[in-house]
């Protein structure tokens, strides 16, 4: 009976110790990105790096098109399991850690890409670390361009807008209630329903990247664009650690570096493309409305008048107050 009892105790150890199998592992990745576009092949080649070291038997699967829902959705069924990995923009990522709003959600405070990836880069060991003790390992940082308004009618000024139906995510209360407070009409929408409200009239302007009005269709129905760089679209490749830790250390490292380079690709393509989907809706009728000096002042009167009631709200003051002062560092460095 003590032999018996030994040797299932030693069954239960290497039973608890030994990695999973490569055919028990699975990766099921979720995005709004349309199938084919850029950023669904990054992460069709990030699988077969990761499928190549981790066994023949792993299955990696990507649904596109925001076949699971939004991202707030996506965050909810990565933490049930139902999806172990996403693409995700600072709308779904916000939804496991506040902390990196202060990213996307500062109109006109970053000048430049540049800008942006210092800021990123200074404040990504921590943002990470917060990630990994919510559960998430971030795998790489992507963008998608800078954030422009198009709308039915042309619209110049921040007052042109007030008579408009914003387009604004469901899951973005606070950002509602400050639109709303400074005369704005907000509507709440999922990503999938922005083409159908704008054409029935449901709402007429939609905030969106260049890149994204063009793969969607947008800009036919909204063929105005105010060409002001209101904020960046930041985002990151994120899986469970659940999922991570099923993987053998040689999947790890690959779909790691996979990772990073799949955002690194992304981020160059897509700021390439910015000009490039512009220039192709022009060729179709887009009209580009560019604000003079003094609108231009209007709407950073604006954006510093939003600041304050960002803060604490839609961004935590102390990522907020963190944000501001690596753009002073970085602004001090470049003056030289």
């Amino acid at each position: 009976m003590h032999k018996l009892l030994t040797a299932l105790a030693l069954a239960l150890l290497c039973a608890l110790t030994t990695p999973a199998r490569a055919a028990d592992v699975q990766l099921r990745m979720g995005t709004l990105a349309p199938k084919n576009s850029l950023y669904h092949r990054q992460l069709l080649e990030m699988g077969e790096a990761w499928r190549a070291a981790q066994g023949s038997g792993a299955k990696y699967m990507v649904y596109p098109d925001g076949s699971q829902g939004g991202e707030a959705e996506m965050a909810r069924r990565m933490r049930i399991g139902q999806l172990q990995g996403a693409l995700l923009s600072v709308v779904g990522l916000r939804e496991i850690e506040p902390s990196i709003t202060a990213l996307q959600n500062l109109p006109l405070l970053f000048r430049s890409w540049e800008e942006l990836d210092y800021v990123r880069e200074k404040m990504r060991p921590a943002i990470e670390k917060k990630f990994f003790d919510k559960g998430f390992v971030v795998l790489g940082w992507g963008d998608a361009g800078w954030v422009r308004f198009f709308s039915k009618e042309a619209a110049v000024r921040p007052d042109d807008y007030k008579r408009m139906k914003f387009f604004a995510w469901g899951s973005e209360q606070e950002q509602q209630s400050i639109m709303k407070s400074l005369g704005y009409t907000p509507v709440p929408l999922e990503t999938a329903d922005i083409l159908p409200a704008i054409q029935t009239g449901m709402i007429n302007v939609v905030p969106s990247t260049p890149y994204f009005a063009l793969a969607s269709q947008i800009y036919n129905t909204a063929p105005h664009m105010l060409e002001i760089n209101w904020a960046p679209i930041v985002g990151a490749l994120v899986v469970t650690t659940k999922a991570w830790e099923t993987m053998t250390p040689e999947a790890q490292v690959a779909l790691r570096t996979a990772g990073d380079r799949a955002g690194m690709h992304m981020r160059t393509q897509a700021r390439k493309e910015v000009d490039e989907a512009v220039d192709a809706m022009k060729k179709r009728g887009l009209a580009v409305h560019t604000p003079n000096a003094a609108e231009m002042k209007e709407w950073n009167a604006l954006a510093e008048s939003l600041y304050p009631r960002i803060r604490g709200s839609m961004v935590p003051a102390d990522t907020f107050d963190e944000v501001f002062k690596q753009v002073k560092a970085y602004r001090a460095l470049t003056a030289k």
